[in-house]
């Protein structure tokens, strides 16, 4: 028998999975400076631990592990945002463009899963 699935918690795994992927395509483009090279690792692991953490809170153990693990891609959403801040997109447009279309995801994940937390406690 087919296990049902709840079509929202899949479909906020697709976004992350998505998110965390244009994340890794606008560090490919951007300038090889030192800064870029060190901010832009720490954006890739945090873009890619927001949606690996919600998967891991889709099989937790309890409602306090879930809850935890939903925090944890509030924060990594966060930092996400952050480091996407001081990115230098050199002042080319498409870049500059994406750098800010890809924060304000940051943005919306972060609201997304405060409301989880607000909703599930």
């Amino acid at each position: 028998m087919a296990e049902k699935r709840n079509p929202k918690q899949y479909d906020l795994e697709d976004r992350t999975l998505e998110f965390a992927k244009r994340v890794r395509t606008f560090v490919k483009q951007l300038k090889k400076t030192i800064a870029n090279e060190e901010d832009g690792r720490q954006l890739v692991k945090a873009s890619g631990s927001v949606g690996a953490n919600y998967i891991e809170a889709n099989e937790s153990l309890g409602k306090k592990d879930f809850l935890m693990r939903i925090k944890i891609c509030r924060k990594e959403a966060k930092e996400s945002r952050y480091w996407l801040r001081l990115i230098d997109a050199d002042g080319q447009a498409e870049l500059e463009k994406e750098r800010e279309a890809l924060e304000n995801e940051a943005r919306e994940l972060a609201h997304i899963f405060g409301s989880i937390v607000t909703k599930s406690q």
